[in-house]
């Protein structure tokens, strides 16, 4: 049994297809379907049931797979066990952020990051915190950045700022005068939510929920972005909520629109996640550590109210 066929059980296990996983670890079809019926005439047993279309895993192939993907994770811990002795810090680096903090975040600290260390290659794609936590636990991902606590015994968290939750109310809106407002003024039937899917919705929703303003009807209006969001309550059907950074990118005009929170504002906790196996963790610390200092500027903010983001039951 070697590393290596592990590795080629794992990727056809995620592309349930022989053609695609040897596309993927860079061999020939042929030359992976072999080392795979090799494995499983070593133990005896079939991995994949190959009647199935798509390839499926037997029963006892899905417990070899669980364990199939801890080696491999370990393996991969000699070389960060070398890479930390030479102080290298490089390599590839596949990182997740949730839709509602790439805007306002990756610009700040990309270019600080790249320039401080070149040698490292990063990956960046925009995912849910779902899709997140899924590619975590399948080391499709090294980290992410999401809203926390997500209360996952297999992920790991580093909290790298605390973002309060900003009313953005039109000048037709009953709470257009308050100069400040509190959780209790809001009415979840007179505001405008993310789709869903989004972990900021959900904050949102738990927001209200504790302060018991939740309408048992649909929803009026939802939408994919944070801007359009904006767009919807300038035509007058409602107000919204905004992360806080998201604040600093609107215009003059739409400022004037803007509704702090009394305190203890509410807040969404946003964290560097990882894998509980800690692989990389010099990236994740490089990573950590600029990040925190580009947004310690930006966020002076200190008496807040944590909110959840995972939905509500």
């Amino acid at each position: 049994m070697t590393i290596t066929q592990l590795y080629y059980v794992l990727a056809v296990a995620e592309n349930q297809n022989f053609t695609r996983a040897a596309e993927k670890c860079f061999v020939t079809q042929p030359t992976l379907s072999m080392q795979i019926q090799k494995l499983e005439e070593e133990l005896d047993i079939l991995i994949f049931d190959r009647s199935k279309k798509p390839i499926e895993l037997t029963d006892v192939g899905r417990k070899i797979v669980t364990q199939a993907r801890n080696i491999v994770n370990e393996s991969y811990r000699i070389q960060d066990i070398v890479d930390q002795q030479k102080g290298f810090i490089g390599g590839e680096f596949k990182l997740g952020i949730i839709p509602t903090v790439m805007p306002t975040l990756l610009p700040m600290f990309l270019k600080n990051f790249i320039k401080k260390h070149p040698k490292i290659k990063l990956k960046i794609e925009e995912l849910t915190t779902e899709e997140i936590i899924e590619r975590l636990k399948d080391g499709h991902l090294d980290a992410a950045i999401a809203a926390t606590p997500l209360e996952d015994e297999n992920i790991k968290e580093r909290v790298l700022y605390f973002e309060p939750f900003v009313g953005y109310i039109p000048k037709n809106h009953r709470l257009h005068t308050n100069k400040k407002i509190d959780v209790a003024d809001l009415d979840i039937s007179d505001m405008l939510l993310l789709e869903d899917g989004h972990c900021f919705r959900d904050g949102v929703i738990n927001l209200c929920k504790a302060f018991k303003n939740q309408s048992d009807e649909q929803f009026q209006l939802e939408s994919g972005s944070i801007e359009t969001l904006i767009k919807l309550s300038n035509e007058g059907l409602g107000m919204t909520l905004l992360p806080y950074l998201h604040t600093l990118d609107i215009n003059e005009k739409e400022k004037e629109n803007l509704h702090y929170f009394n305190e203890p504002s509410p807040a969404r906790e946003v964290s560097l996640i990882y894998h509980k196996s800690e692989l990389k963790m010099q990236i994740i610390e490089a990573l950590q550590d600029v990040i925190s200092g580009v947004v310690r500027g930006a966020i002076a903010f200190q008496n807040v109210k944590i909110i959840s983001p995972l939905p509500s039951k």
